[in-house]
């Protein structure tokens, strides 16, 4: 007798289950304006992630392509799994230590979001990129600095145009194969 009242118990909580499922179902259904399914790829162009998602890490760079990175490698130490190596050298001309490469593995991040909040300058930001699909688990290693050389601000102080090319190296996105 108790295996019945169980097994009935079971149907009817399965039933009323249903019924809710289908009540939303049949919400979005009459109220097509709040459905928040959104029509990927065919609204590519429209497409807004919220401003909380993080995909991919930039530096961030001011109007004359230029960054902040001083190469302290805080940003280093604090990622957990070792996805950024901060390479800095020894400026040419100025002899003080500048940014060399900044390496960001993509593969390998968590996007834990700890390089952007121990970042003193500011440098770092996670962008709404959402499409970095490739065929070459390689392609997802990145350079994100421009130039090897130092900060803006240092080249702000410099007036000439040929003295700052002369402190600046231009650098690729991806690394250079050797």
């Amino acid at each position: 007798m108790s295996l019945r009242i169980v097994s009935f118990k079971k149907v009817f909580q399965g039933i009323y289950s249903l019924l809710k499922g289908m009540n939303v179902t049949l919400h979005y259904l009459l109220h097509p304006s709040t459905v928040v399914t959104q029509q990927y790829p065919e609204n590519r162009e429209t497409l807004q992630m919220n401003e909380r998602y993080r995909a991919q890490l930039i530096i961030q760079h001011d109007e004359n392509d230029l960054h902040k990175c001083t190469a302290c490698q805080l940003c280093q130490n604090a990622c957990p799994n070792a996805s950024i190596h901060v390479i800095p050298r020894k400026g040419p001309v100025t002899g003080k230590p500048e940014l060399d490469y900044f390496i960001w593995r993509m593969d390998t991040c968590t996007f834990c979001n700890a390089c952007v909040m121990v970042c003193p300058f500011s440098v770092l930001k996670m962008n709404g990129t959402f499409e970095t699909a490739v065929f070459d688990r390689d392609l997802l290693t990145y350079n994100l600095t421009h130039y090897a050389g130092p900060t803006s601000t240092v080249l702000a102080k410099v007036s000439d145009p040929e003295e700052r090319k002369k402190m600046i190296e231009p650098r690729n996105i991806y690394l250079d194969k050797k």
